[in-house]
């Protein structure tokens, strides 16, 4: 992922020296290194990775940090809320799911432009998708055994956050009462509306047929609202080996059926697979262990999965379609690219749908 486009990053810089000295009363000699973009994977943020060095009661004091900044440009999402990620990952720190450290936020937007907030950096890896990890990088790499173990620690993950309790951590704003009664009428509203916004020419051929199906074939209400991380995929994970040591990227969490996260899990692990030409990494456990797994963990089925995995193709064709503006707006691709319906992921959505009878 490149630099956030439009920001002087050197301008930036030197607005964070300032904002630092008079943030930390004891520090002297404030230095801000080099700005620069996470790598590979991520559209959906301005996020800057950084080195702070100061100097505080006679001792250096060195930290590796990022920064997340609120998009100011073509934004990928209609809203962003940034104190909702930031007080998501605090809510998390003192559980089981693995969290950079919060340190610092700044919302006024006064400082370099926009909100901002500050955690740090955790060292490992992350696999990417651009290009897929299924392709190349260092999780192809791995020896079957190590892939399956660390795919067995995204399961894992997702056990440990839908065994929480939202409500005990403070994150009952994450619902969208406005939305609807329900929190999967409340998902289908607010991607509705998403699609509109993105796509306000209509008639979209795929996601068109996609809504009114999970319409009309909505699962009832879940005996149990949890929290959702949302983007639940092993590519907002950060690695050490085949440990993981942070989740990232909480800006499509939601209160809902937790069974929505590893479906969309299942649905980015097709994609990266059938979906980009490349066969399944060797050491993945199946969908059935992978199901047993999670079931197992959080002590209750996974119910109505196979919806949740239609839901999750129409999700991320949604983000697609505006991902193509976005791509167009900063001349990525060219303007009459028709990327919005024929895209990697519209089209095995295409495939889904075709498979239960839609389309």
């Amino acid at each position: 992922m490149p630099a956030p486009v439009g920001r002087d990053l050197e301008t930036t810089r030197n607005r964070l020296v300032d904002w630092f000295a008079g943030l930390l009363p004891d520090a002297t000699d404030v230095e801000v290194g080099e700005l620069t973009g996470p790598g590979a994977t991520g559209f959906s943020s301005d996020t800057i990775l950084f080195d702070l060095n100061y100097s505080e009661r006679g001792r250096v004091v060195s930290k590796a940090l990022v920064a997340r900044i609120q998009p100011s440009g073509f934004q990928l999402f209609p809203e962003y809320d940034l104190p909702a990620q930031y007080g998501i990952m605090k809510a998390l720190a003192p559980t089981d799911v693995a969290v950079p450290k919060m340190l610092w936020n700044e919302w006024t937007g006064d400082v370099i432009g926009d909100a901002f907030y500050v955690m740090e950096r955790v060292v490992g890896q992350t696999p990417a998708d651009n290009p897929p990890y299924t392709a190349e990088g260092f999780l192809k790499e791995m020896s079957p055994a190590d892939q399956g173990a660390l795919w067995r620690g995204y399961i894992e993950t997702l056990v440990a956050i839908h065994r929480l309790d939202p409500i005990e951590l403070g994150l009952g704003g994450l619902a969208m009462p406005e939305l609807g009664a329900t929190p999967i009428d409340q998902e289908l509203r607010y991607y509705e509306n998403f699609y509109h916004w993105a796509y306000p020419e209509g008639g979209h051929p795929v996601v068109e047929p996609s809504l009114e199906w999970l319409r009309a074939h909505r699962p009832p209400m879940p005996d149990r609202i949890g929290l959702s991380w949302g983007d639940s995929r092993i590519g907002n994970m950060i690695f050490d080996g085949t440990k993981c040591v942070a989740v990232i990227d909480w800006e499509m969490a939601r209160l809902g059926d937790p069974v929505m996260d590893l479906a969309w899990g299942f649905f980015l692990s097709r994609y990266h697979s059938e979906g980009t030409g490349n066969p399944m990494l060797p050491g993945f456990p199946s969908r059935a262990e992978s199901v047993a797994m999670y079931e197992a963990g959080v002590g209750r089925p996974a119910e109505h999965l196979e919806y949740y995995e239609i839901l999750a193709g129409m999700r991320f064709s949604v983000i697609l379609i505006r991902l193509a503006k976005q791509l167009k707006h900063y001349g990525a691709l060219p303007a009459d690219h028709n990327f919005e319906v024929d895209n990697p992921v519209s089209n095995l959505h295409r495939l889904q749908l075709q498979e239960i009878g839609v389309l």
